[in-house]
């Protein structure tokens, strides 16, 4: 019996002590346990640093593993699956099964990484969590056999890179099963990032439902189903994205459906107040991508009936408004739209974007791009847009106090440069035939007032033709746009105004700048037969106020009086000077212009028989004097305040070959009389016929 109990005593220290020992060495042998589990499946693992398990798991430092599957019958290739997975820990669970056992493994890690090749495919995932089970069989000899029944992986937060795109925040369920042969069943999709390179793309929150399962009539081609994405924050959808295996070509059509323009340009263009937009925008995409190069080819973008940009004053009223809305039986907004976009990276970041096509119609016209490159580190480019016969000012839609309509198409080149995420343009160049008649109400007048143009009530119409445009902007915002039209006029109640051919420079500031003002310079235009010019201006919008000196050359004499409304008067010859102007508010002021006779000339006053009969002597001889006066000299003064009371003052000095052997003549006139009139209806009701006798009579009664 003593050595029954010592056989038993030793044989049981034995036993434990192998047991101990099994454990102590564990991660020495732990490497062939996993060799002899692999062995013949076409999987090789490497553990590194396992830990010793206990009763419910094991950890490890380390765990690579590499599948290869056998060659895609679309592409001949046999993929390789490279993965690797951090500081995990393996737990199990065992418990009867039919008639054997199943095992419950789960895997947990702080990261996983996968590559995919030859594809370049890289999968990483943080705090991955994968299940899967076993069937355990016992094979004679004490062997068992382990049967996987299924694998799943519940995907959150992974990122995907592939060439140049890059996707983050990737949701997707993976489960494999042995009675679905071991092919990914469809399942939800979710990418909440989209970007290129390191650059993010407007493209964010992309849905679709994916499965490994192919379609017998296309064999070669992945299928994400029922598509949707968020383009500037806006979703838009397709019904199926096609990935083909064999060109590595990725199709789809992009669908809008009602996106309202108003939430699209604030994404685009954040803070933005004006112009307003208003309106729902629709269209179809078709959109392919192959070796980084984006193509549309044929894509529709079309406006809701009502889709305006409006432009509003500082006060928030609506100035005028383009309307992009689709008209009965006319054209879409953009129709036939086609582009090519090259994504090119360097060292695994976007670098550059090439733009290599880009044309669409615009309603009736036309408009396209000559290639350019964008620098992504440096957000630089330039690049010019070509527009053909585009009808803007067709749709120009005016409000306030101005009405009308406009017409015509706009043709024109815009190159630009972008930098730093400012736009400059160099030499933009717009033109069109059109033109159009606007009339402005002013208001009406309530109370006295000095403006010396304000507001009478009655209504001023304007009309114009040929406007053309050069356009140059600098990056600081600083704005120059030299325009010319073949011709402006202005109607009002007393008269017309017609300027012909002006052209000039007007100036705008940048937004810093302070105080703001607009500028206009190098302007001149045909008036009355003559030309009037301005060398420069300045008009701060703060306080409204600007000073400048208007030039005037070649106006006929004749003409002006014409304009007068006189009928006894003829003249030749045309006047020249400058008239210093001065505008403050409503109102403006002529301190001290002047304008006198290019060259001499002839004036003649004709006397009726009932005049000269009625006539006593004094005024017999002022109608002898003017009947054939010829000036060697015609200078006048004008002087003007705000209230528009001006005082004109006009020497005449010549002499009247049938008057007196041809005696010399001087004449001096002074004529006073309020201007606001004047201004407002460029007619001149003046009774300068009355003021010439009433001076030539004065004058020879003093010799």
């Amino acid at each position: 019996m003593k050595w029954t109990l010592r056989i038993l005593g030793t044989l049981t220290l034995w036993a434990l002590l192998s047991v101990a020992g099994a454990w102590l060495t564990f991660p020495w042998y732990a490497q062939a346990l996993l060799d002899r589990v692999s062995a013949g499946s076409g999987i090789r693992l490497q553990l590194h640093e396992p830990g010793r398990p206990d009763a419910s798991g094991m950890g490890f430092r380390r765990l690579d593993a590499i599948v290869t599957t056998r060659p895609d019958t679309c592409t001949g290739i046999a993929s390789t699956f490279d993965a690797a997975i951090f500081n995990g820990r393996l737990t199990w669970r065992r418990f009867p099964y039919g008639t054997g056992r199943t095992a419950s493994i789960v895997l947990e890690a702080d990261s996983i990484t996968v590559l995919m090749k030859p594809a370049g495919i890289r999968f990483s995932d943080a705090r991955p969590r994968i299940m899967a089970r076993l069937d355990i069989t016992r094979q004679p000899g004490a062997r068992s056999l382990f049967s996987p029944d299924s694998i799943s992986y519940a995907v959150e937060g992974a990122r995907i890179a592939t060439g140049q795109l890059r996707l983050g925040g990737v949701t997707y369920a993976a489960m494999l099963t042995r009675s679905n042969r071991w092919i990914q069943q469809p399942s939800r999709f979710k990418a909440e990032t989209l970007s290129s390179g390191e650059a993010k793309t407007p493209l964010t929150g992309f849905e679709a439902t994916f499965g490994m399962a192919r379609n017998p009539e296309k064999p070669c081609t992945l299928t994400f189903s029922d598509c949707s994405m968020l383009l500037f924050g806006i979703r838009a959808s397709t019904p199926e994205i096609d990935y083909s295996l064999r060109t590595k070509r990725t199709a789809f059509v992009l669908n809008l459906d009602r996106v309202p323009i108003d939430r699209l340009a604030g994404a685009v263009a954040s803070g933005l107040v004006n112009p307003v937009f208003s309106g729902n925008l629709t269209g179809s995409i078709p959109v392919e991508y192959l070796d980084s190069t984006i193509r549309v080819n044929k894509g529709i973008v079309d406006a809701d009936t009502g889709s305006l940009l409006t432009f509003r004053d500082a006060k928030g009223n609506p100035l005028l408004s383009f309307d992009a809305g689709r008209r009965p039986g006319g054209p879409p907004f953009i129709s036939g739209l086609t582009a090519e976009v090259t994504l090119d990276g360097k060292h695994g970041r976007l670098s550059e974007i090439r733009f290599d096509t880009l044309s669409a119609r615009v309603f009736e016209g036309a408009v396209s791009a000559d290639p350019a490159r964008y620098d992504v580190e440096t957000g630089s480019s330039s690049f010019s847009f070509k527009l053909s016969q585009i009808p803007l000012l067709d749709r120009i839609r005016l409000a306030g106090a101005l009405s009308g309509k406009l017409r015509g198409t706009v043709t024109g080149t815009i190159p630009c440069t972008l930098k730093g995420g400012r736009i400059a343009i160099r030499g933009a160049r717009l033109a069109s035939p059109g033109g159009g008649r606007l009339r402005q109400a002013t208001p009406k007048k309530t109370a006295p007032s000095s403006a010396s143009y304000a507001g009478s009530g009655e209504s001023v119409d304007w009309s114009f033709s040929g406007p053309a445009v050069v356009l140059d902007r600098d990056l600081s915002g600083r704005t120059k746009i030299a325009f010319t039209l073949k011709g402006l006029t202005r109607k009002s109640g007393g008269g017309e105004l017609a300027l012909v051919a002006p052209r000039g420079v007007v100036g705008l500031p940048a937004d810093a700048v302070k105080p703001p003002a607009i500028s206009l310079s190098g302007f001149s235009a045909g008036l009355l037969g003559g030309t009037v010019s301005i060398d420069h201006v300045d008009y701060d919008l703060k306080t409204k106020h600007a000073e400048t000196i208007v030039q005037i050359s070649g106006i006929p004499l004749q003409t002006l009086l014409d304009l007068q409304g006189t009928k006894k008067i003829f003249a030749t010859g045309s006047l020249r000077g400058k008239v210093p102007v001065v505008l403050d508010g409503e109102s403006f002021s002529i301190p001290d212009g002047g304008l006198d006779a290019e060259k001499s000339g002839q004036i003649i006053y004709s006397s009726t028989p009932e005049e000269r009969a009625t006539a006593n002597a004094g005024m017999k001889i002022t109608y002898e004097a003017l009947g054939n006066f010829l000036y060697s000299e015609l200078i006048s003064r004008i002087a003007m305040t705000p209230d528009g009371n001006s005082h004109i003052t006009l020497t005449l000095k010549g002499f009247n070959p049938d008057f007196q052997k041809g005696r010399q003549v001087n004449l001096n006139l002074n004529i006073e009389q309020n201007l606001n009139d004047l201004f407002r209806s460029l007619s001149i009701p003046s009774e300068i016929e009355q003021s010439i006798s009433e001076k030539v009579l004065e004058k020879q009664k003093k010799r």
